[in-house]
Formats: structure tokens, sequence, C-alpha cells
């Protein structure tokens, strides 16, 4: 079988003018859902381009979900950070203060 075009450069870029897509030497006649059978090869195929088309879509949405929950895990280790660091000197001052009061009451 001779057939035009490739996957990549389709002979006809019309689905409508492509060739039905070839069932496979396993599958029985008639066994063929309705949506994959020789009639509806042209909306399969047009579903599967306009499916394709949402993939760098659907890829670039993943990518900025994972990059918001990155940001937020990022913004709580800083804040945890800096709730550590005005522990300590909180920690310190009091310290200070405790110092400072028992200096003032042995004098």
């Amino acid at each position: 079988m001779k057939t035009l075009g490739t996957i990549d450069r389709p002979h006809a870029h019309d689905p409508q003018k492509q060739d039905p897509m070839p069932t496979s030497v396993n599958e029985l006649p008639g066994s063929a859902t309705p949506d994959v059978n020789t009639t509806g090869a042209a909306v399969s195929r047009q579903n599967r381009t306009h499916a394709m088309q949402l993939i760098p879509e659907a890829m670039a949405r993943a990518q900025m979900h994972d990059r918001l929950r990155q940001a937020d895990v990022e913004r709580r280790a800083t804040r945890l950070i800096t709730a550590r660091r005005m522990q300590r000197r909180a920690e310190r001052a009091s310290l200070r203060a405790r110092r400072a009061l028992a200096m003032a009451v042995m004098n």
C-alpha cells in the first residue's frame, strides 16, 4: 500500500480529506467502537490533534503549579527561620533583663 504523506506531514491537512485510519489485524470486523471505526476516523483524528495541541498548555499548567508549590514551601521555610531568629533574640533580651534586675536588687 502506497500512502502519500506521513504522520508528521500529512498529504492533506483537512481531516475530512485524509484516508481513514487502518484497523488493526487482530480486530474482528464490526468490533470497532463507534468513535474509532472508519466513518469516525476523521473525528478521532481531529480530537487527537486537538488533544495534542493542548499538551503544552497542560504541561505549562503543571509546571506553574509546581513552581507555586515550591515558592510556598520556600516562603514557609523563610518564615520559620525568621521566627527562630526572633525567638533567640527575645531569649537573649530576657536573659539581659534578668541579669539587669538581679544586679539592681543586689546593689
